[in-house]
């Protein structure tokens, strides 16, 4: 039985510290940076759209109950907070337990990959979601989208897209994908817990101040990470300055995002400028941290333009023409995780294929 916690005595052993496992001397590359150290940079860059988001939920919350701007800051910040805590508790627990318990039955190392999805699942749930339905589609996330596979760097699909993904297709009646904490309206009252749609399944109807600038600030009804772009975009300056994440997924995303929103402009489908798809629903946050993420997506660099130009183009294209899903980052990126590894593939071919062309001009 101590041989079988091994690993999990390790992973908190190293949390903070190296491991005296790496080289000292030699010609070897020595480097304090590794995966742990690079899943907690990642960790770093999601807190601004986290403690942004917790001060939100308590402010959507004080709209609710008719307080508005009534409520302090902090008070705001504190009431989010302990909404949101059960979330990350539940991510976490089920998950770690999940992480050291197979790696103890494979009597291998606790990878360090859930520290990121642990964190990301609390905030791209509704913070109304039932604690046994996370715990649900997180045990159903962790082991048959990932474990399975081998663990961390093994895995097809993102695992905290993998659980809204459980819980949007097994529980829509909680699950609606579009429905979060919102404000009352003029002359109603409702309970704490009252939620309606967001902007997108709204199209800019005044349920709400529904701005530009509230868009980008973030004071707008969603799930708790993905309201503030401003908060987003902070934590993509951390991941691009770090080299964690790839610009070109990025910019192909929005590219291929404005690119559609564009031709939905021409078409006279869309209700909203192509611009504006990029500043409302989960675009903005999934575009930055889970499109980017290393394992699930293209490898090559001409790859990684077709990844992203295909998250975005797809993402536009379900909100336009699936009037019963208001948004689509989720299964845009989904199905781009999906096809990843064909992409490289052809990415990888076509450049053997030109290479063997110029050599057999040159014999």
């Amino acid at each position: 039985m101590k041989k079988f916690w091994a690993a999990t005595v390790d992973a908190f052993a190293t949390f903070l510290h190296v491991p005296g496992t790496v080289t000292r001397k030699g010609v070897h590359v020595r480097d304090a940076v590794d995966l742990k150290r690079i899943m907690i940079i990642v960790v770093i860059a999601l807190v601004p759209a986290a403690l942004f988001g917790m001060w939100n939920v308590g402010y959507q919350h004080q709209l609710a109950v008719g307080g508005g701007f009534g409520a302090h800051i902090l008070a705001n910040w504190w009431w989010g907070f302990l909404k949101t805590l059960p979330l990350f508790v539940v991510s976490y627990g089920v998950g770690l337990f999940i992480e050291f318990f197979s790696s103890g039955l494979r009597g291998e190392e606790v990878n360090e990959g859930y520290l990121v999805s642990g964190f990301l699942i609390p905030l791209i749930v509704p913070v109304t979601t039932p604690l046994w339905m996370l715990a649900l589609a997180v045990a159903f996330a962790v082991i048959f989208g990932k474990e399975v596979f081998g663990g961390t760097g093994m895995n097809i699909w993102n695992p905290a897209l993998l659980t809204r993904a459980f819980l949007f297709f097994s529980y829509p009646t909680a699950m609606s994908g579009s429905e979060v904490w919102i404000a009352k309206r003029a002359g109603e009252v409702f309970a704490d817990g009252f939620t309606g749609a967001t902007p997108l399944a709204l199209d800019g109807a005044a349920q709400y101040s529904n701005t530009v600038w509230s868009q980008i600030l973030g004071t707008i009804p969603g799930s708790v990470g993905e309201t503030s772009i401003i908060a987003i975009l902070l934590g993509a300056a951390i991941l691009l300055w770090t080299g964690i994440a790839s610009w070109k997924v990025m910019c192909g995303s929005v590219l291929g995002a404005l690119l559609v929103g564009f031709l939905g402009d021409l078409a006279g489908i869309s209700t909203m400028p192509c611009w504006n798809q990029l500043i409302v629903g989960g675009f903005a946050f999934g575009t930055v941290f889970m499109a980017t993420d290393p394992v699930t997506s293209a490898q090559t660099e001409a790859g990684k333009w077709i990844y992203g130009l295909l998250i975005g183009a797809l993402c536009i294209t379900v909100r336009l023409v699936n009037p019963g899903y208001a948004e689509g980052m989720m299964l845009a990126i989904l199905f781009g995780n999906t096809a990843a590894p064909l992409i490289d593939h052809c990415v990888v071919t076509s450049h053997i294929n030109r290479r063997n062309r110029k050599l057999s001009k040159v014999a």
